[in-house]
């Protein structure tokens, strides 16, 4: 095992500009996780509390109030703004496609950024505030509609009294193109397994690429936690770029510390 480096931007660029696996098709797999802030950390009413109502048996019970929290996220995702990490991976891929490599970024994120960048191959682990699924036919149809429809319009803010608000019929929350039926968010909740097919395009991705960067996350979220320390124990090189150095990535080659939106266009080699 090499030993572990802390900023060698030169060292890590020769070894991203030759990654590719023996069998010819060339990729990189970046896990990453750049957040915009989490519902969990707002005060407020029964709308901030995530743990309660990211879940299939709120949505059941209430899917308006559930609605109203997503919503909410909706809105804080579609105002954000990509940020330096989020385009210098997109300027990145272009450029290996350009040479014939390919850089896929594995998220944990539900908002979108990655695509907005301008990133293409992009897996979504958690789903994505940009979907609903229906709940009769179970179509996926992206909605960036906002708001997503006119019950929902002013609604859902954590820290608004809305006691006064007139409870929001199931008629007119937001229904599938396909049936009309009730849609939900398209979210991996507390107590749901992530779509199997999401998850083995990840795992075969680690297990082909020659180099993952751990961007802006913390190594204790399953599944992703077992990425990148799966990557190394291929005896592949893995570079983290994070402000604080985490205790499950001593046996990754490279780290960078500071932010990220920094660190990564320097150490990629792209201008943003």
């Amino acid at each position: 095992m090499a030993k572990r480096t802390y900023s060698d931007y030169e060292g890590f660029n020769k070894i991203a500009e030759s990654a590719q696996n023996i069998g010819g098709r060339r990729l990189v797999a970046v896990a990453s996780r750049h957040r915009i802030g989490h519902p969990r950390s707002v005060p407020g009413g029964p709308r901030s509390r995530a743990t309660e109502l990211a879940t299939p048996e709120a949505f059941r019970a209430d899917p308006a109030l559930v609605w109203e929290f997503y919503h909410y996220r909706r809105e804080i995702a579609f105002k954000s703004a990509p940020n330096n990490a989020h385009l210098a991976l997109a300027q990145y891929e272009e450029k290996c496609k350009n040479e014939g490599r390919k850089l896929t970024v594995v998220t944990q994120n539900v908002d979108g950024l990655h695509y907005r960048a301008g990133s293409r191959e992009v897996i979504e682990l958690h789903g994505s505030l940009t979907k609903v699924k229906c709940t009769k036919c179970h179509h996926i149809d992206v909605n960036i509609d906002n708001p997503i429809c006119e019950a929902l319009k002013d609604r859902g803010d954590p820290i608004a009294n809305e006691t006064e608000a007139s409870p929001i019929p199931i008629e007119a929350l937001p229904k599938c193109s396909k049936c009309n039926s009730l849609v939900r968010p398209y979210i991996v909740w507390f107590g749901e397994r992530l779509d199997p097919d999401t998850l083995d395009r990840a795992m075969n991705l680690i297990e082909e690429c020659d180099l993952c960067l751990v961007i802006g996350t913390s190594s204790v979220v399953y599944p992703a936690a077992m990425f990148a320390p799966r990557v190394a124990e291929r005896g592949k090189p893995v570079a983290e770029f994070n402000i604080n150095e985490e205790p499950a990535s001593d046996d990754f080659r490279f780290y960078f510390p500071g932010k990220c939106g920094e660190t990564l266009p320097r150490a990629l080699g792209v201008k943003v």
